[in-house]
């Protein structure tokens, strides 16, 4: 036992991990943490002290000025690789950091970062995302914060104006959702507006083509539990821009359901449940019709297209036909408000969390809609259908 101790500590300072060659490592280590501390206490003379520009050139500071003004309560990096070649040397790390007041863990980030040996210390040449993972939204240009009663929205190369407008638009989604989710959650969301379609894709990881028509998405960590730093709701500024206010704030609302939702969602939630009721809350108390609100679905119910049975989950692909996503979002819609009329918003409410409580896929439903509707599947999808044929002829 006392060798096998002796001989992780000679390689990396500790049992598991990539091994980290010579005594550069605690070098590298040691740099690493003075550049944490110096993001994180905004000492910006402290942290040019860390870089140089490559072969001698003019340092890059643009990370620290990127992040200056994300409120953080953690920045820390983690060595788990170091590949050297004489002066030079490239360092694989894991970068944890928390916004202060939303992340209730640290959220992380693979990044590579090129490195130089001058008069006998190291310096950072360059910081970026690892290859295949995404992009933090400071690696897009400076972040500017937008502090709101529920919200905070820290966009990129977007206007004073639009920022407020974000911040507008999700601090009256976290109510609405309270109102219609009736558990307690954190009660606050962060947004993240980068300045393009591709930004956003960047910082999904994920081919821009398939959040083309996508105005936003929600991440974070299926099951909740309650480790895991909050929820970001990522925009499209292209496709979120050609909206209308009232679009505008129904995408909001959905995407913060998904927020308040995250610890009762889990791998058995089918999507036509978790993108029905979040539309539900979405739509709750506007006033909108089926009609006005499902025109995809109703062309096809009247043109003799009933659907035969709910959405599958492969209905909603971003990068398959628009109408069928667009009808498989309103027929969750749809089935979520027939069980909120024809039930009740409470039970609507039991539904989901009974779902969610299951640990698979199977017979998670089916169990829900016996023990919570005191129905079947067969039932509910037949209720459905007639539901449909009734609110889009």
């Amino acid at each position: 036992m006392a060798l096998c101790v002796a001989l992780c500590l000679a390689v990396l300072a500790g049992c598991g991990g990539d091994p980290v060659p010579d005594s550069a490592a605690g070098d590298v280590r040691r740099l690493l943490e003075r550049r944490a501390h110096a993001v994180l206490e905004r000492d910006e003379k402290a942290y040019e002290r860390t870089e140089r520009g490559a072969a001698g050139g003019r340092a890059p500071t643009d990370l620290f000025a990127n992040v200056r003004d994300v409120p953080l309560d953690a920045w820390e990096y983690r060595l788990t690789g170091l590949d050297r070649s004489g002066a030079r040397a490239t360092a694989r790390a894991e970068l944890s950091y928390r916004v202060k007041g939303y992340d209730r863990a640290p959220r992380t980030a693979e990044r590579t970062l090129a490195l130089e040996r001058h008069d006998g210390r190291w310096y950072v040449t360059s910081e970026r995302p690892a290859r295949k993972a995404g992009q933090q939204l400071w690696d897009q240009g400076p972040v500017r914060a937008e502090r709101g009663r529920h919200s905070l929205v820290l966009g990129v190369g977007q206007s004073a104006a639009d920022r407020r407008a974000y911040r507008d638009l999700a601090d009256r989604a976290v109510p609405a959702v309270d109102e219609a989710w009736r558990e307690k959650w954190p009660g606050k969301v962060v947004v993240l507006v980068p300045r393009t379609l591709d930004g956003m894709a960047g910082l999904l990881g994920a081919p821009a083509a398939g959040y083309r028509g996508i105005a936003a998405v929600t991440t974070g960590e299926v099951g909740g539990s309650g480790r895991a730093p909050a929820d970001r709701v990522i925009v499209n500024p292209e496709a979120y821009g050609v909206l209308g206010d009232f679009g505008k704030q129904v995408v909001m609302t959905h995407e913060t359901v998904h927020v308040a939702t995250r610890s009762r969602t889990s791998r058995a939630t089918p999507l036509w449940l978790s993108e029905g009721f979040a539309d539900w809350v979405g739509y709750r108390g506007t006033g909108r019709t089926a009609a006005r609100a499902a025109p995809e679905l109703r062309r096809a119910v009247r043109d003799g297209r009933l659907p035969a049975g709910l959405p599958d989950d492969a209905d909603f692909g971003f990068g398959g036909r628009a109408e069928r996503l667009a009808e498989a979002y309103e027929g969750s819609w749809l089935a979520c408000r027939m069980i909120a009329e024809q039930w009740g918003e409470r039970e609507l409410g039991e539904f989901y969390r009974a779902v969610g409580a299951h640990d698979e896929r199977t017979g998670a439903v089916a169990d829900a809609l016996r023990d919570v509707l005191d129905t079947t599947p067969a039932e509910f999808t037949a209720r459905w259908r007639t539901y449909l044929r009734s609110e889009l002829r």
